[in-house]
């Protein structure tokens, strides 16, 4: 029997703080599994004229909130980004929130990639490979901190890691993830859940440890049992500002109540 997560990704832009309260309200009423934000500081796409212009709120301020104004949904960033925090007071800040909402906290991180960001609030961009770089040092001083917390979590506090790149982050989410979020089609997606298994044998982990998730546009719920075929445990699919419209959503929850029996 499948057990297959149904999340949605609540894309803080372009709309009114209560419009996405309100979404995140409407997506645990309705049976959603997870609820995500996301790490920017601007919009990512739909504004007018100028595609990364527009209303846009925090991450970790919402997350927050959200720990208060949900009761049973678990929820979290797709994901955060390791550059913009001292992974230090990164790891208080998520120990906090996952106290706040009782547990429900999947701590989701990634090395960052919108140069936006980086540039308008005065971090710095660098390479790729130096922000990897940076993300691989972070997760273990991020798992000390953790440990000495006090009081600790108090839910299991998975951490997720987005991403596909084969000869680094996949390396990363091997020793360190709980759950791995990647993109693409079903056969994108079967390649590099098989290259993560084979960074798991390298280092001795059960690739069954790990969770896949994928993000898909929430049209594409005929791919849906070629995705949970393909070893998925957990589908993400976004909703944009201002109107976070959840027709569609409804079809994918009955779908994951098919399959999960």
């Amino acid at each position: 029997m499948a057990n297959v997560r149904i999340a949605v990704q609540i894309q803080p832009q372009h709309g009114e703080y209560s419009d996405i309260r309100r979404a995140a309200a409407q997506a645990e009423e309705l049976g959603v599994d997870v609820i995500y934000n996301w790490d920017h500081f601007y919009p990512l796409f739909g504004g007018d004229p100028d595609p990364i212009a527009g209303k846009h709120f925090e991450c970790w301020t919402m997350l927050g909130a959200w720990a208060e104004a949900t009761e049973n949904i678990r929820f979290g960033a797709l994901v955060t980004c390791n550059s913009y925090r001292n992974p230090q007071l990164l790891a208080d800040m998520a120990r906090t929130v996952d106290v706040i909402s009782g547990g429900r906290l999947i701590f989701g991180i990634g090395s960052g990639w919108f140069e936006k960001d980086y540039t308008e609030y005065g971090y710095e961009f660098g390479t790729a490979i130096g922000r990897l770089k940076a993300l691989d040092a972070a997760l273990p001083v991020i798992k000390d901190r953790l440990a000495k917390l006090d009081p600790p979590p108090l839910g299991p506090l998975p951490i997720l890691i987005g991403g596909g790149g084969e000869k680094v982050t996949l390396r990363i989410v091997a020793e360190h993830a709980d759950i791995w979020h990647g993109f693409g089609d079903v056969e994108t997606f079967t390649h590099k859940s098989g290259v993560l298994d084979e960074w798991c044998a390298k280092i001795g982990r059960d690739p069954a440890t790990i969770d896949r998730s994928v993000g898909i546009d929430p049209d594409k719920i005929d791919q849906a049992d070629a995705y949970l075929a393909a070893g998925v445990d957990e589908i993400t699919i976004g909703l944009n500002g201002p109107d976070y419209d959840f027709a569609k959503v409804t079809d994918w929850l009955a779908w994951r109540d098919q399959v999960n029996g």
